[in-house]
């Protein structure tokens, strides 16, 4: 298959500045990334995923030659990033943002026949390539093409910004969040949009997401990254593995009138158990999520119910199920998770 992608041991370091009163600052070195490694195959969909902060943006912009790393190298398709950019910004498309970069009194059409002209294209290769990626990415279907861009709805901005990677038809696409932000339809149309870039036109897609029921679904490989460094590398059921040996106890609540920290810390300190996650739902309701052991599932939800009712809380539902990327993911990037640190090629 080969490698459409290689980063050997890239470090990125940003100066700031911390205030020490009013006039006073103390300079900071920053190291955003911190020795990352991993390698992209060509035809396959690839996620970077991490909490902000991680390095993820940092990692892409580097990639896509717009940041100069400070230690190590990568490679796009045999190119060295920084000695031959002009060669890798021939071979990547590029979307860091769906809303940055388009000119809002233009219409869609408009914006990709001026970005169509920058990378090179002419007359009537860049209207067959401008009508292809339209009707790609959906534009045509929501009549939003010929529409001024400040009409535009988050969704068709995402469409149009995946629609200007795609323009000059690159071998390598680099999308960074390329579904915040997105109604679930919009979302669902553009992740569905790159599983079909990369199994069936081949195409190297490398998308930065902390969305993990997103990478879940369209990722053949994931590099979870926090703090600067790669902590696991993998397939999704690979890594789903190493939790394999629990199982995942959520129980749907009423919202509560204490805050949902005081009833994680409450359950946290009675059941002794570290890996606890209490979110918000909609419409007045609540998720609180435990990693257990199997055979405990009954002893661990009698006594979260019990907390619960304790604190007048009323329960709604109860359901055991194996654990989730998600669930790898919070395990692996909390203190002390670099002891589940795998690489599975």
């Amino acid at each position: 298959m080969g490698l459409a992608i290689e980063a050997r041991n890239l470090v990125k370091k940003y100066v700031s500045y911390e205030r020490r009163g009013f006039l006073r600052r103390r300079k900071l070195i920053v190291e955003a990334l911190r020795g990352v490694s991993f390698s992209v195959k060509k035809g396959e969909v690839f996620g970077l995923l991490g909490p902000n902060g991680a390095g993820k943006t940092t990692t892409i912009k580097i990639i896509a030659t717009l940041l100069i790393p400070d230690g190590g190298y990568a490679k796009v398709l045999g190119h060295d990033v920084v000695e031959e950019a002009e060669k890798v910004r021939e071979v990547i498309g590029v979307a860091l943002s769906v809303e940055k970069g388009f000119f809002w009194a233009l219409t869609g059409r408009e914006n990709l026949k001026y970005f169509g002209m920058l990378r090179g294209l002419k007359d009537h290769e860049l209207e067959q390539r401008m009508e292809y990626v339209i009707r790609l990415v959906g534009l045509d279907e929501l009549n939003a093409a010929d529409k001024p861009y400040e009409e535009y709805s988050l969704g068709m901005r995402a469409r149009l910004s995946l629609a200007r990677a795609l323009l000059p038809n690159p071998p390598i696409l680099l999308l960074d969040e390329p579904t915040v932000g997105l109604d679930p339809p919009s979302a669902r149309t553009i992740r569905n949009l790159l599983v079909d870039l990369a199994h069936k036109e081949n195409k190297t897609v490398m998308v930065t997401t902390h969305n993990m029921f997103e990478a879940e679904m369209i990722c053949d490989r994931v590099a979870i990254i926090n703090e600067g460094k790669i902590i696991a590398i993998g397939r999704v059921p690979d890594l789903k593995r190493m939790v394999s040996n629990r199982v995942a106890i959520e129980l749907i609540f009423s919202t509560p009138s204490t805050s949902l920290n005081t009833i994680e810390e409450k359950v946290s300190r009675y059941l002794s158990i570290s890996e606890i996650n209490v979110e918000p739902l909609k419409e007045g309701k609540a998720k609180i999520r435990i990693i257990g052991k199997p055979g405990e599932e009954e002893i661990i939800a009698s006594k979260v119910i019990e907390i619960l009712y304790s604190m007048n809380v009323k329960v709604h539902h109860v359901h055991v199920q194996e654990p989730t990327l998600e669930d790898v993911f919070i395990l692996m990037t909390k203190k002390g998770g670099e002891k589940w640190v795998r690489v599975f090629g």
